[in-house]
């Protein structure tokens, strides 16, 4: 009887969620131990940390603590799904709005060089509950659909937010008033570096994919040669392309003319190119070699040529790994394209050195926030076109 009944009790499920523990010890932290807000008397100064009572007056600052302390109630106990998406969601929308009152409140409205930035404390209570939303998709198991609309959602919010000026007083806004129009010019090369590279890789690898898989000896050498490269750390490729590219600049008639140089875009877009075809090339490979035989066999039966089986039958099964190089490719350009910006490149890297040779860290966010939400809005919608494109979907779609 007593190990039936110890038995029944290990079988028993336990009352609290295991992630739920931690993710409520997260936002305890968060709330009570670490600071909120870091106010300056300048961009350079060190800060002082403030925590969520000075930093916030006190109805906002209470109000605040219980909305925490309720998330992390959700979070331990075993709550439901919804619940647990609506509790995380609150206090993340709580965050994002009074991180602005408390640039507000630190901050004398006639002071133009005092700064207020977001502290470890908030970064860790934005990790606790966007752990717990990201635990509550999980156990939804949405669709591709339904994960863009969340990324619209989340994309609204830091809309409404700027579009308000909830976040004007926030140290890293008033970097960006000052550098406005340096920062779209800058994202704009940027995004050509990062989504020109992914073309003109696509363009070529897809085609030296085909060929690889078709010839194996060629396989070998290619994939190999493409591994080395990606070996290379990205500095020193970009290193060593200023000397070749700065002889064809100099050389080559029309090249300087088409923007060839030793140093800037020319460089960093090389580079980013070389980068790609691996992911690009090896995706090809596999998904055509993937493709099942039983395909082959019929679409021959067919009467179907080598060409027509290629673009009718094998590429579009190939399709969804190919676009997984692809994600992967675009969301490593992003990342790395911030490095081009040490060769004269451009881009969102211009901001993150600038930052880090001023010692102004809010520069320094100025130039990796947008870069961090470009690779996670890149990988997001690219897996949600791998899952629509994959074979499940589709025969979910036929049936």
């Amino acid at each position: 009887m007593a190990i039936g009944v110890i038995r029944e009790t290990e079988r028993r499920p336990l009352p609290f969620d295991k992630l739920g523990v931690i993710i409520a010890a997260l936002a305890l932290y968060g709330a009570f131990l670490a600071p909120f807000a870091t106010f300056r008397a300048n961009r350079i100064v060190q800060g002082e940390g403030k925590a969520i009572l000075e930093a916030l007056p006190p109805s906002l600052g209470y109000g605040l603590l219980a909305v925490v302390m309720f998330g992390a109630i959700v979070a331990v106990l075993r709550t439901s799904v919804l619940v647990r998406m609506a509790a995380a969601f609150v206090a993340l929308v709580a965050l994002c709005f009074l991180v602005g009152r408390a640039a507000g409140s630190l901050a004398p409205a006639d002071n133009a060089y005092a700064r207020v930035s977001p502290a470890s404390g908030f970064w860790v209570l934005v990790l606790a509950f966007a752990l717990l939303v990201a635990d509550a998709l999980t156990r939804l198991n949405p669709g591709p659909g339904l994960r863009l609309l969340f990324l619209a959602g989340a994309l609204a919010l830091i809309g409404a937010m700027l579009a308000t000026g909830q976040w004007d007083g926030l140290s890293i806004l008033k970097e960006y008033a000052s550098r406005a129009e340096t920062f779209w010019a800058e994202a704009g090369r940027h995004l050509t570096l990062a989504l020109g590279s992914l073309a003109v890789a696509t363009a070529f690898g897809l085609p030296l994919g085909i060929l690889c898989h078709r010839v194996d000896r060629l396989r070998a050498a290619v994939l190999n040669v493409l591994n080395a490269i990606q070996t290379i750390p990205s500095i020193a490729l970009f290193g060593i392309l200023i000397a070749p590219l700065g002889w064809v600049a100099t050389h080559v008639p029309g090249a300087q003319a088409i923007g060839v140089r030793g140093i800037g875009v020319a460089p960093a877009f090389v580079a980013l190119f070389l980068y790609s075809l691996l992911p690009v090339v090896a995706n090809t490979v596999v998904g055509l070699a993937g493709v099942p035989r039983a395909a082959n066999d019929a679409a021959r039966g067919l009467g179907m040529t080598e060409g027509q089986r290629l673009v009718r039958v094998e590429f579009p099964l190939a399709f969804p790994v190919i676009l997984a190089g692809i994600r992967i490719v675009l969301v490593q350009n992003i990342g790395l394209a911030t490095i081009a910006a040490l060769i004269g490149g451009g881009g969102f890297g211009v901001f993150v050195f600038q930052g880090i040779g001023q010692t102004a860290m809010d520069l320094v966010l100025l130039g990796a926030v947008p870069t961090v939400l470009l690779a996670f809005m890149a990988a997001i919608v690219l897996d949600a076109l791998i899952e629509v494109t994959g074979p499940k979907h589709s025969r979910g779609k036929a049936a």
